[in-house]
């Protein structure tokens, strides 16, 4: 009986270590998957970051090793500062303005940090045709063979980012945007501050235009109504040069 039950014992142990072994070979041989993709249809995400991907899907290669990335565009400097190995994704097409890569980073703090090496690599570089190369949000894209350079930035402008940044540390660009976000603050107070100012003289001056106005038809009337012309407003003066007329009845009368 306990032979029964050890030769069972030994044929359970046997049975899990197969499927631990096949899982994992399963594990190591199935391809590496894309982190992002699309619920309805399963493309890559980045993929669909592409402009036109529609279009350019047919042609486009999706890339997460070193070597199929090297395979697509062939040998560059740039490249040795892509690490594949801690998520990064790329992907890759040609455009009538040269061939577009865009490689989307883990993290944006391996962006930032790779973005400083490329640029670094490209102001030592004598590549001929020059590689054009712009960080769009967490993306870092490229142009290689362009011989239009305003036709390759009007593709990279094309490509949009459309997720949110999350940082796991201090965000390294917050003191840029408050500074950006106080000056124009400040800009919009000065503008609406010298708006109000100008609109202030402009009124008062409008407003003594139209009281001068009002008070000088007021007296041109008055001057109008009487019947003789009195330097003294009216008032009773002394008959000094005899001209003024007499009037019908004297304090004396």
């Amino acid at each position: 009986m306990e032979k029964i039950w050890l030769v069972k014992f030994l044929i359970l142990i046997c049975s899990i270590l197969s499927i631990v072994n096949v899982s994992d070979a399963q594990t190591n041989s199935a391809p590496v998957r894309s982190r992002e993709v699309s619920d309805g249809d399963g493309i890559p995400v980045l993929t669909k970051h592409l402009p036109d991907w529609e279009n350019a899907r047919n042609r486009a290669v999706y890339i997460l090793n070193r070597n199929d990335l090297q395979n697509a565009l062939g040998e560059c400097p740039v490249f040795d500062v892509i690490e594949f190995e801690s998520g990064t994704e790329a992907v890759t097409a040609p455009y009538e303005s040269g061939k577009l890569l865009i490689v989307e980073f883990s993290t944006p703090q391996a962006s930032v940090d790779a973005d400083g090496k490329i640029k670094q690599i490209l102001s030592q570089s004598e590549q001929s045709p020059p590689i054009l190369y712009r960080r769009i949000g967490n993306y870092n894209a490229f142009i290689f063979d362009s011989n239009d350079e305003s036709a390759a930035n009007a593709l990279l402008d094309q490509i949009k980012y459309e997720k949110n940044v999350q940082w796991l540390g201090e965000d390294p660009f917050y003191f840029k945007r408050a500074e950006r976000a106080l000056a124009k603050g400040l800009s919009e107070v000065f503008i609406a501050t010298v708006f109000v100012i100008v609109s202030g003289l402009g009124l008062a001056i409008l407003a003594g235009i139209g009281a001068g106005f009002l008070f000088y038809r007021w007296r041109e009337q008055k001057r109008a109504g009487m019947k003789e012309f009195s330097d003294a407003g009216g008032m009773i003066r002394l008959n000094l040069d005899g001209f003024t007329p007499a009037p019908d009845r004297l304090l004396n009368d």
